[in-house]
């Protein structure tokens, strides 16, 4: 699947830019701007969030927001220019779930090519049960697996990172799980 993230005007000189193979041996087509040269490319989006974990319970939060208002989620978004992914991760979760944790280890890499998005999740011991939920979050709540709401969570991506969570936990041993979601 192709996206149509066309830039209309170049940022370095407001030109009209042009779709096109760049010269510089570039194989994709790129904006170009035809009056100072620069090339524009449109790369993946980044989405970074915690599994936030007490005791034998995970954080979730039901979303204040589209899309998928009301679905619960892990607390995660977009990452910021200028910052890693763990400062990312650590960011959006105080900001939705108004929790305080120490973050650990990263947990789950995947590259979801059809939304043109890759999501991280690390993940992160809660300092306590006391949450002070953002605006983009209705509710915060400690379940426990057999408590999760499967099928009200808003992402494949939650469900993924969840599953290998509790697999991992009855394992003995967290590791890093990197995969693709079509």
């Amino acid at each position: 699947m192709s996206f149509d993230r066309t830039i209309h005007h170049c940022r370095q000189c407001g030109h009209a830019v042009e779709k096109r193979i760049p010269d510089d041996g570039d194989t994709r087509e790129r904006d170009v701007c035809p009056s100072c040269h620069t090339v524009h490319y449109t790369n993946p989006l980044n989405v970074v969030g915690t599994v936030p974990v007490w005791d034998d319970q995970v954080l979730l939060c039901k979303r204040n927001i589209e899309p998928r208002k009301g679905k619960w989620t892990l607390p995660a978004g977009f990452m910021e220019l200028g910052e890693s992914t763990s400062q990312g991760a650590a960011r959006e979760t105080r900001e939705e779930s108004g929790a305080e944790f120490e973050m650990r280890e990263l947990f789950t890499v995947m590259s979801v090519p059809r939304v043109g998005q890759v999501h991280l999740y690390y993940l992160a011991d809660l300092r306590h049960e006391r949450f002070d939920p953002g605006h983009e979050t209705q509710e915060a709540r400690l379940f426990s697996e057999d408590d999760i709401p499967w099928d009200e969570l808003a992402f494949r991506t939650v469900k993924e990172t969840l599953q290998r969570f509790f697999e991992d936990r009855k394992a003995g041993q967290f590791k890093v799980h990197a995969f693709d979601i079509e």
